[in-house]
């Protein structure tokens, strides 16, 4: 089994108290699960058994592109029930399956050049006409699992979540926070606060759109494309394979 999630766990003193105390540090990096946790009984009991194996407060440094939505609800649920505050940290990308983890944190904080990315789930299906409908409806519940997570965190309306996982919006730190996916920056200039109009967010689909669009409208039926010129059937092909 190759892990994703990795523990340091070391003894500080306090110098207030002289208290010896353990600081824990969680590391999420890569892909969430690339062995699929659903109907696993080993690995999420061993993920929890080394959460639960020590006490106190915990940090959770997270860079990860996402992955299994089940291992990340899992792990949520895991967080958000551990008696101790949790501190989460993006120092890369917490996007997708990811982001959902992140909302487990007491406080989020992002490094000025972290992404946050949230979309709608996917899946694979094959079958007739039936099996496709379960699978939209499978994936609609998943989506509203997922927005349960994000408005608890940010206290976004779900029709207002719902359309920034449509449109798989892509937020850097000071947009995170303005959003209320993430609370602070991790790193900031002293009296510095997250600045709006430092913030940005990007719908890769909306871009996407807007291309297709400028694309086809130079390639009218009336106004053959030129044989020189790339056919939109290749530039539609291209754009597919730069999709995630």
């Amino acid at each position: 089994m190759k892990k994703f999630w990795n523990w340091k766990n070391r003894t500080v003193t306090n110098e207030e108290t002289q208290e010896q105390i353990q600081e824990r540090t969680l590391f999420l990096n890569g892909t969430i699960a690339e062995e699929s946790w659903f109907d696993d009984d080993v690995t999420p009991q061993l993920f929890k058994d080394e959460l639960m194996s020590g006490s106190g407060n915990i940090t959770v440094w997270i860079n990860s592109p996402g992955g299994d939505c089940v291992a990340a609800a899992q792990i949520y649920n895991m967080l958000m029930d551990y008696r101790g505050d949790v501190t989460v940290k993006i120092d890369g990308i917490a996007a997708s399956a990811a982001s959902v983890i992140a909302m487990a944190g007491t406080k989020v904080l992002m490094s000025p050049t972290a992404l946050m990315m949230i979309h709608n789930p996917l899946t694979v299906a094959i079958g007739d006409s039936e099996e496709m409908q379960k699978a939209i409806d499978m994936l609609s519940e998943v989506k509203e699992s997922i927005i349960n997570a994000y408005e608890i965190k940010t206290g976004l309306s779900r029709a207002k979540l719902s359309h920034l996982m449509d449109a798989e919006t892509w937020m850097n730190a000071n947009k995170a926070v303005e959003l209320g996916f993430a609370d602070d920056l991790l790193f900031k200039a002293d009296g510095e606060s997250a600045a709006a109009e430092d913030s940005f967010v990007f719908s890769r689909r909306a871009v996407t759109n807007s291309l297709m669009s400028k694309v086809k409208s130079h390639h009218t039926p009336s106004e053959p494309a030129k044989s020189a010129g790339t056919p939109i059937s290749e530039l539609e092909k291209r754009l597919a394979l730069i999709k995630p």
